[in-house]
């Protein structure tokens, strides 16, 4: 396993990581998740993704149970939480200093953890100006409840503007960001991202790697039952990811794939991964066998030479071009 800085900042992220989307305290209980964290822990993993809308907190409840089965050095390992749907409530949701200060205290509270090292502002919140939720993540930084804080799906320019209110006022600003990256969902991290990372040495921690599953090569023949797309309230999902045309790359990416005597899914995951603005890469596992098959990515990525590279882009025919932004 190789680490990387997280952007400009000291923190060190493994390239690969986990995440509980989806799959913890719902799709899998606590001892499939306790497989699962172990595995990746073992081969190098440090980081664990989570939020307070996962599973409705359940998915915090069950990573904190397996962290204190387990009895890892807390120095060990990196453990996030994103804060934006913590409830039905007026109060309950958005990124108001009330919620942010609630959200972080249940979350920590689920986790058993003293404090969290990255917290998220998981969307953009209209109804809250930035300057106070600049202010209230600062002052979870203040309290010791958080080391870092970022943004997840925040345009640029209101990362910008979050970043300039706090150094105006001196506050801790903005460290991170976590988008959707993939081979099918480029644009805004290669184009509108490009100058947080120039300028601001931002961080990323990327989600969805594998396009919810497109990229593995399963949808190919249309919705398997028991895969994410066929799972209740992820109707979404088949909507919004399995259009026709994204489908019919994925099958012309099979080739590729065999002829590196890898995975689609491994392909997909080091192509991510050969983005040195990609901090760390997401991923999710529903059995322990998954984590073993996305680790094995790390051996595909030296098999990613120009001219694979460029294989892939005859096939996606996405790549952004730069000089138009």
């Amino acid at each position: 396993m190789e680490y990387r800085k997280m952007g400009k900042w000291g923190l060190k992220l493994s390239e690969l990581s986990l995440g509980a989307w989806v799959t913890y305290g719902g799709q899998v209980g606590e001892e499939i998740a306790e497989q699962c964290m172990v595995a990746a822990y073992e081969a190098g993993v440090n980081f664990f993704d989570n939020a307070e809308t996962y599973a409705n907190g359940n998915a915090e409840i069950v990573m904190g149970n397996v962290l204190q089965r387990v009895g890892w050095r807390r120095e060990s390992y990196v453990v996030s939480t994103k804060i934006f749907w913590g409830g039905k409530g007026p109060n309950d949701r958005g990124l108001s200093y009330k919620h942010v200060y609630e959200g972080v205290n249940n979350a920590l509270r689920r986790l058993q953890l003293d404090y969290v090292d990255l917290v998220f502002c998981h969307r953009p919140d209209r109804n809250t100006p930035i300057e106070e939720t600049v202010w209230a993540m600062d002052q979870v930084i203040r309290q010791g409840k958080a080391l870092y804080w970022g943004t997840s799906e925040w345009s640029a320019a209101d990362i910008i503007e979050a970043d300039k209110l706090a150094r105006l006022n001196g506050l801790r600003p903005p460290s991170m960001e976590q988008p959707q990256y993939n081979m099918l969902h480029r644009d805004r991290f290669e184009m509108e991202y490009e100058p947080l990372f120039r300028n601001l040495g931002y961080g990323t921690t990327i989600w969805s790697p594998l396009a919810s599953g497109l990229l593995t090569g399963k949808y190919n023949q249309g919705v398997p039952q028991g895969s994410r797309a066929s799972l209740p309230g992820y109707e979404w999902l088949a909507k919004t990811m399995l259009r026709p045309e994204a489908i019919e790359k994925a099958r012309q990416l099979q080739p590729i794939a065999d002829d590196l005597g890898c995975t689609m899914a491994q392909m997909a995951l080091a192509w991510c991964l050969l983005n040195p603005n990609v901090s760390t890469v997401i991923t999710g596992a529903s059995r322990v066998e998954q984590v073993h098959e996305n680790l094995k990515a790390l051996k595909v990525l030296p098999k990613l030479t120009p001219d694979v590279v460029q294989r892939i882009e005859d096939v996606l025919q996405n790549r952004p071009e730069l000089d138009d932004f």
